[in-house]
């Protein structure tokens, strides 16, 4: 391990990616995750298919590309979380690194109850019958409507209207056994429970031993979950009435383009799914050499591959739903299942019964799932691990100064924060959590972020540092979605967001007073961080009003400083050949 000092007078004794394919790795299976295979089809399906891809790729080029190199290049070069970085890039918004790793809390608390379904659902695979693939169970009602139903008909008769399928019973019934609402919250689901303590004893694992141990462990979660969705997508293109799902998902319904939710929804999916302004990006990237050109790649790498698993994932499930709707009848494809965050696990088992050893290929599924889950829980847990370590240095001595300790403490109390998901009304939980806690959250933030960097730290200062430590100064495409681009269309969501705001449902329930305002609360919690870190400046400031507002406004980042610590292990001067490059 490299020792240096850094602007600080801190000794840099950082933990350091062993190799370079475990930083590009952790990255891509931390924005390569359930989001991709559970939330992007979810978005997609609630906003009307194709409708959805126009603004996502929009926002993809306007603000994820050029956002996700901004963090790598912040963590990278200042060497700090979150919390940290920005606290040294302007100390009046160092409350925007505070949010990020609040937003971040909040998400691990509940995230792992997706992983904990998956879990569920893997041992319910090893049946001679898959338990979702008939309606002879006591949780099916009368509507239920199965493949086996399906494959009674006579010719030419039509399924019945109106029915349910059996994943979707399934699902509902046997395991979440879902309430009427979130004013009735059940009993405990108590298997779901165990779920949940295994899936958080698998993070622990994942991440006890820090960057070393969470970059080997990718190599088989990063992957795997291709071979299998490749897999299944030719399965899906096979079924009955796959086409009109594929047409579903690539045709847009043009008006819905002049709905802001719409655009809202595809920010957040951008952000939340390539992980910016959570924080993640910027603690993986800390842990990088400070010269490690390729950062400019891998930004490219990592958002291509992102976007291009959520088209993969989208062909395989609107395939299925395509089949579905063929075997229920429905009149529309935006009509067969309920859209919510259990999607994925109502639509994608119903492609299992019509396979060769359905089982083998549930199992297989089931573990991809956990796989996907896994590398971005134990990405999120690492954020919040990090920003304690970085933060309170001084909190040593309550975990003895070793790593797995801390995680072990961190893991219990996301647990216990969990309960409440895996009750009978979870989902009800869950789902106001989700809406609240990310996609409201998270273009507030990443407005914040952005302009923190571009706009008072300055994006030609940035600019500036990459070329310090790649030798190359980042292209003016970059400069000008940092400083134009990205915050007034961020802006712009905002502002139309809080003017065409909806209430969120599950289902066609619609939440209580009370219940929205909780979700606001949890909203609030991190969106407040950013002016309570402002105050916080502000008061902590040396001088008079004016100075302590000015020096408030100031990077304590002497840059050029702080990068001449690392010139003599590779780094590159501000002056260059650039035709050497």
């Amino acid at each position: 391990m490299t020792h240096l000092s850094t602007d600080d007078g801190v000794v840099d004794n950082r933990q350091r990616w062993d190799k370079k394919s475990h930083f590009i790795l952790v990255c891509v299976g931390y924005a390569v995750g359930l989001g991709n295979v559970w939330r992007f089809p979810y978005l997609c399906y609630l906003s009307g298919g194709g409708a959805f891809l126009i603004p996502y790729f929009l926002m993809l080029v306007v603000c994820g590309i050029p956002m996700l190199l901004l963090e790598f290049a912040i963590g990278q070069f200042i060497r700090y979380g979150p919390v940290g970085a920005f606290a040294r890039i302007c100390p009046i918004f160092k409350g925007v690194g505070v949010a990020t790793v609040t937003m971040t809390f909040f998400l691990t608390t509940y995230y792992n109850v997706i992983i904990a379904w998956a879990i569920f659902y893997l041992f319910s695979s090893f049946q001679s019958e898959l338990p979702w693939a008939s309606c002879n169970h006591t949780w099916n009602t009368e509507d239920c409507f199965s493949h086996e139903d399906y494959d009674e008909l006579e010719e030419g008769e039509l399924p019945p209207n109106d029915t349910v399928s059996a994943s979707e019973e399934f699902f509902h019934h046997r395991v979440l056994g879902k309430t009427e609402g979130i004013e009735d919250m059940g009993g405990m689901r108590w298997e779901l429970l165990g779920c949940l303590a295994l899936a958080y004893i698998a993070v622990y694992f994942c991440i006890f031993k820090g960057v070393k141990s969470s970059g080997r462990v990718v190599y088989v979660t990063a992957l795997f979950p291709y071979v299998l969705l490749v897999t299944l997508m030719v399965t899906g293109f096979t079924l009955p009435g796959a086409f009109e799902g594929i047409k579903f998902f690539f045709l847009p319904k043009w008006e819905l383009l002049l709905d802001a939710q719409v655009w809202k929804a595809a920010a957040a999916q951008n952000l939340g799914s390539i992980g910016i302004a959570f924080g993640s990006m910027i603690a993986f990237a800390s842990f990088n050499d400070f010269h490690n050109r390729s950062i400019v790649r891998d930004t490219l790498v990592i958002c291509l591959t992102n976007s291009l698993t959520s088209i993969l994932a989208c062909s395989v499930i609107f395939s299925v739903l395509g089949y579905i709707a063929e075997i229920q009848n429905a009149p529309s494809i935006g009509e067969v299942v309920t859209s919510g965050p259990g999607l994925v696990f109502m639509v994608y088992p119903a492609a299992f019964p019509t396979m060769v050893v359905p089982q083998l290929w549930a199992v297989l599924f089931f573990i991809m799932l956990i796989c996907l889950g896994l590398d971005s829980q134990f990405a999120m847990v690492e954020v919040v691990i990090t920003t304690i370590t970085d933060t309170f240095p001084h909190w040593k001595y309550l975990y003895w100064d070793r790593k797995e300790i801390l995680a072990a403490y961190v893991c219990i109390f996301t647990f216990l924060c969990g309960i409440p998901c895996v009750m009978e009304g979870g989902i009800y939980f869950f789902q106001l959590m989700d809406w609240y806690a990310s996609v409201v959250s998270v273009g507030f933030i990443a407005f914040f972020e952005v302009i923190a960097v571009s706009w008072f730290y300055d994006a030609r200062r940035l600019s500036r540092n990459i070329q310090q430590m790649t030798g190359v100064r980042a292209n003016y495409y970059f400069l000008v979605c940092w400083m134009f681009l990205a915050p007034f269309l961020l802006l712009a969501i905002l502002i139309f967001s809080i003017v065409d705001y909806e209430v969120v449902e599950y289902g066609g329930y619609a939440y209580p007073v009370w219940a929205e305002c909780f979700g606001w609360l949890i909203a609030l919690v991190s969106i407040a961080c950013i002016p309570v870190g402002a105050i916080h400046a502000v008061m902590t400031a040396k001088g008079s009003l004016r100075e302590r507002l000015i020096s408030s406004l100031k990077t304590t980042l002497d840059d050029e400083r702080h990068a001449a610590k690392f010139m003599a292990d590779g780094g590159y001067s501000a002056v260059y050949d650039q035709s050497k490059f």
